[in-house]
Formats: C-alpha cells, structure tokens, sequence
C-alpha cells in the first residue's frame, strides 16, 4: 500500500469558502460554502476518490480539530475514534 496523501481543509477568509488543499503541492482541491457541506454526507470521501487520503480538518480559528482519513480501511491506526 502506497503513501496516503496529505490534505488540509480549512476557511479562506477572503473567499468566505472552506477549501481542501493538497498539503504536498498547496493547490486547492475543492472549495465549499461551508464547513459542513465538506464533512456531511461524504463529500470529501466523494473528492478523494479511490485513491483517498489523510484530511485535517481546522476550526475557524486556525487550530486542528480533528483527522479522517478516506476510506476508513486505509487508516494506519487503529482507534476507536
């Protein structure tokens, strides 16, 4: 199994727009209204693809809140959360 890619997403104050960035290239993936449009209902497990990913989700204030990775079985970890 290759490497996992790596992405970010978080709200770009002069777009107003929550943006999914590829971390290894900066280039933005997928912009969306708002936060939870990109986490509800599959969205960026639907923007990954087969391929899928590791995705870091930020707040509004810049800090990390949470880490998914898409799909699921291609989590290194294994953890209840």
């Amino acid at each position: 199994m290759g490497k996992l890619q790596k992405y970010t997403l978080d709200y770009n104050e002069k777009k107003s727009k929550w943006e999914l960035e590829n971390d290894k290239t900066d280039k933005v993936i997928k912009t969306f209204e708002t936060k939870e449009m990109a986490v509800s209902r599959g969205a960026l497990r639907k923007v990954l693809g087969e391929d899928g990913g590791s995705v870091k989700i930020q707040k509004l204030d810049g800090k990390f809140q949470e880490e998914r990775t898409y799909p699921k079985s291609k989590d290194p970890i294994t953890s209840k959360g």
